[in-house]
C-alpha cells in the first residue's frame, strides 16, 4: 500500500472517496513538510496553487484586520484539508494559516484534485459539501458575534476548544492559546479577555496556572454560553 492509502487522517476528509488508484497517484505527487510551531502554512494573499492536508498538529486560520489585530477565523486539527476554497475559485488566500504546534502537513498539487475532480463525483461532493459546512461555520460565528455578550463567547469558545480538542494529561485545554490570539477569537480587546478571563478564575469556573487554562465547571460554562 502507498502511504496515502495506509494514511488514518483522510479518512477525517474528502479524501476518503478517493480509490486506490487515486490515493497511489496522489502519494507520488504529494510533497510532505514539517511546519514549526509559529510558521505560516501560506499567508494572506499568496497563491496556494493546491491543497494542505494536515496529518499532524493544530493551525489557526486568521484575517489581519486594519487595526493590526489578528482575528482568527477557525482552528483546524488532523484530517482537515486546507485551501480548497483558494483553489476552485481560483484567487489567492483570504486568510493566513500559521502553526500553533509542531505540524505535519501534506501539499497535492492543484493539477492533480482537479484531476480527482473531473473523475470522481465522490470526491467533488464530498469537498463542495466542506466548503458549505465552513460557510455554515462562518454564518453561526458571525451570528455569535451579533448577539451573544463578550462572556457568553468566551464561554462558548473554552468549551470548543475543550471538546474538540481535548484535555493534557493535568486536564488542562490541550491548545493554549495567548491572550491575544483568545481575544481574536471571541472579537474582543485583549484587556477585555483577561479581565473576563481573571472574572471565571475568581468564580472557580476555571483554574488558570501561567498559559494553562483548566475548566472546572463544565456545567456552569455550558449554561452561561447559552443565556
Amino acid at each position: 500500500m502507498s502511504k496515502c492509502e495506509q494514511c488514518i487522517v483522510r479518512q477525517f476528509s474528502s479524501l476518503k472517496s478517493l480509490n486506490k488508484e487515486e490515493l497511489l497517484r496522489m502519494a507520488e505527487c504529494k510533497t510532505s513538510y514539517t511546519i514549526k510551531k509559529g510558521e505560516p502554512i501560506f499567508e494572506e494573499g499568496e497563491s496556494v496553487n493546491g491543497i494542505f492536508c494536515i496529518k499532524e498538529g493544530v493551525c489557526k486560520l486568521s484575517k489581519l484586520s486594519s487595526n493590526g489585530k489578528d482575528q482568527i477565523v477557525k482552528l483546524l486539527k488532523p484530517g482537515e484539508l486546507l485551501g480548497q476554497r483558494s483553489m476552485i475559485s481560483d484567487e489567492v488566500a483570504n486568510l493566513s494559516a500559521v502553526a500553533l504546534e509542531d505540524m505535519e502537513v501534506c501539499f497535492i498539487p492543484k493539477t492533480e484534485i482537479l484531476g480527482f475532480f473531473n473523475h470522481n463525483n465522490d470526491f467533488s461532493m464530498n469537498v463542495m459539501k466542506t466548503i458549505c459546512g465552513d460557510l455554515k461555520e462562518a454564518d453561526d460565528h458571525m451570528i455569535s458575534l451579533a448577539q451573544k455578550t463578550v462572556k457568553e463567547r468566551l464561554a462558548e469558545t473554552l468549551l470548543y476548544l475543550e471538546d474538540t480538542f481535548g484535555k493534557n494529561e493535568d486536564q488542562s485545554l490541550h491548545i493554549q492559546l495567548s491572550r491575544e490570539e483568545l481575544a481574536g477569537m471571541i472579537g474582543t480587546a485583549t484587556e477585555s479577555c483577561i479581565r473576563l478571563l481573571s472574572e471565571f478564575n475568581k468564580d472557580n469556573l476555571i483554574e488558570i496556572v501561567g498559559k494553562k487554562i483548566t475548566i472546572l465547571q463544565k456545567n456552569a460554562l455550558i449554561k452561561l454560553s447559552q443565556q
